[in-house]
């Protein structure tokens, strides 16, 4: 009597998981912005790359997207550039690359790369952790469903 488990069959269910790890990191995590969930955005202030002070408080009424990224990062740098494109072609929303360890706890930041969504009314509506090929759709996703 042959088992019915067998390596090949532990491929398979490994692949799927996999498959399915990757669709929900693509296309159903970034769309979770549920109000209920929501929570006031910690008041942070740091210096932005091109010079100048970054206060969240500051942003009331926009849509910001908070890019947390460090420079030894490898998927920060396949993720970065897009978040820069998006950001250049949606000026309407605020987007901050946020590369000071310092501010990572304020935002439950883990790991980089990270991006932190905060609604028009200042509160925490995602945190998108890890490289996410489909940032740019996300992103969009958020500013669709949040902005004023």
């Amino acid at each position: 009597m042959r088992s019915w488990f067998t390596i090949g069959r532990f491929w398979d269910a490994l692949a799927i998981l996999a498959v399915a790890f990757v669709g929900w990191k693509l296309f159903i995590a970034p769309r979770d912005l549920d109000v209920a969930k929501a929570h006031p955005a910690p008041r942070a202030v740091y210096p932005r790359l091109g010079g100048g002070t970054f206060r969240v408080a500051d942003q009331r009424g926009k849509l910001v997207f908070l890019d947390f990224f460090a420079s030894w990062c490898e998927p920060c740098k396949i993720e970065l550039p897009q978040v820069e494109s998006w950001a250049r072609e949606h000026p309407a929303a605020v987007v901050v690359a946020v590369p000071h360890d310092s501010a990572a706890p304020l935002f439950a930041v883990q790991g980089f790369p990270t991006v932190v969504v905060i609604d028009p009314a200042g509160r925490v509506r995602a945190t998108w952790e890890g490289l996410n090929p489909a940032i740019a759709l996300a992103m969009t996703n958020a500013q669709k469903t949040l902005a004023p």
